[in-house]
């Protein structure tokens, strides 16, 4: 992969690194010496200053709006707690000047008029530095913390989110350019210079006078992270990035920007529109041997024996605590039953099958148990040298299989240091990612066009 890139379709391509931030997961180790608090602000603190050292453009807030359970009880395993996105992101808008800030943010248990003021707060405190995540919610079990709880049938949750967002751009753009008063200005504002939002739609019906202006970058960028065919025509329509599960095998990357491309011209949209930015961790070693070696002890320590046995037990439909899971797989049959929402939306839909499929690869490969499930689970990201890995990224990029990563990293708050260390400098060596920030916003880090319902021709 270090021949030349005459021949590769972007040959000038510049790769984005974010760092995502997860909400509940289990993911992140917690457990280990160099294991920092989940939740003290020393450690957002010391990791976004290392993305910022690194020059990434965006630190990417994962957020929860409910613990997950098992058996109707708090699951104990998973890491929690985290502040809420936006107050967490305008306190480090503080401690930092160019790094994007990306909340996580749900249009089904939010309402506009509250939301969009919220983010566009976060987008003048920092001079145009923020993004919200857009996320959906179909399921009962969230809803049951609201009011309305259950309420939104699966069908119904991006014909609200698309609406939400069509009132929260109103909202952006409602303030025109001339607004404010100057000295010896008879009024403030200029007549007619904030335009009422007045919504009639199936979700809403407001009439909102917005109370905010516009930051230099002109919205938060919209990112989106739906990976079902109406999710990425949702994100085609709307979304400005898009944080994908597709960047671990070049193959599957390369056809989801393939299709993503396709669904951006079917809407009228060039197709360099939207940033893939899939969702990745990076391991790193001195050695190829070295980082297999390491990443082997990550997984042990990110699946735990509880951890693989919960896992497990949701496959087999019943309680699997106080086995070995470090021997063989259950040899009982799976118990199959109706969905219940424990653990979250998860559901098994065929366990029958996935039991087998288990049994056939734990068979073939002499798997005990935990080892199945991180062999079976999703596929984490990328292992290996500075070197190597900077090579292999720089053809992702520019073969357009993708426009950059959100590393999340699997230690807080040290899990950058290789990353910004190691890696960035190999990856500036090979030309294909930036030496300085160029901008002061996050759409001008990301390259990317002014706001859709900005453009001329939209």
């Amino acid at each position: 992969m270090t021949g030349s890139t005459a021949d590769l379709p972007r040959p000038d391509a510049q790769l984005h690194l974010g760092v995502f931030f997860q909400g509940v997961n289990h993911w992140t180790i917690w457990s280990e010496p160099e294991s920092g608090s989940q939740i003290d602000f020393a450690s957002f603190r010391r990791m976004i200053t290392t993305a910022e050292r690194g020059l990434f453009d965006a630190f990417f807030l994962g957020e929860g709006l409910r613990l997950r359970e098992s058996g109707g009880q708090i699951h104990e395993l998973d890491v929690a707690g985290r502040p809420d996105a936006i107050t967490q992101l305008a306190a480090l808008a503080a401690l930092t000047t160019r790094i994007g800030l990306v909340a996580t943010q749900n249009t089904t248990f939010n309402e506009p008029a509250d939301l969009a003021r919220r983010l566009s707060g976060l987008d003048l405190l920092s001079a145009g530095r923020a993004g919200w995540n857009v996320v959906t919610t179909d399921n009962a079990w969230t809803g049951e913390n609201f009011r309305r709880g259950g309420f939104l049938d699966h069908a119904d949750r991006y014909l609200r989110a698309e609406q939400f967002l069509d009132v929260a751009r109103a909202m952006w753009d409602s303030w025109s350019g001339d607004w404010a008063g100057t000295a010896g200005s008879s009024a403030w504002a200029r007549p007619g210079s904030i335009t009422p939002v007045r919504a009639t739609t199936a979700q809403f019906d407001v009439d909102i006078a917005p109370t905010l202006p516009r930051s230099p970058q002109g919205h938060p960028v919209i990112f989106q992270a739906g990976d079902s065919g109406e999710g990425r025509d949702f994100a085609a329509r709307n979304a400005e990035v898009i944080f994908s599960a597709h960047g671990s095998d070049f193959d599957d990357a390369l056809a989801f920007a393939t299709d993503m491309r396709a669904r951006l011209r079917a809407v009228g949209r060039p197709e360099d529109d939207l940033k893939i930015l899939p969702g990745t961790e990076i391991i790193i070693g001195d050695t190829e041997e070295e980082a297999e070696e390491k990443a082997r002890w990550i997984r042990m320590r990110q699946v735990t024996q509880a951890t693989a046995l919960a896992i497990a037990g949701q496959v087999w439909g019943f309680d699997l605590a106080g086995r070995d899971a470090d021997g063989p797989l259950p040899a009982e049959d799976p118990v199959v039953a109706e969905p219940t929402g424990t653990m979250g939306t998860r559901r098994w839909t065929d366990p029958r099958t996935i039991v087998q499929r288990w049994r056939d690869v734990a068979e073939a490969e002499k798997l005990t148990l935990r080892e199945t499930v991180i062999r079976l689970g999703p596929q984490r990201g990328h292992v290996g040298t500075p070197s190597g890995l900077a090579d292999k990224f720089a053809h992702f990029a520019r073969a357009g299989a993708l426009d950059g990563f959100n590393v999340s990293p699997y230690f807080t708050p040290d899990g950058l240091d290789d990353i910004v260390d190691r890696l960035v400098p190999e990856l500036q060596e090979r030309g294909v990612y930036r030496t300085a920030y160029t901008g002061t916003t996050l759409r001008e880090h990301l390259g990317l066009r002014e706001p859709l319902t900005r453009r001329p021709s939209v």
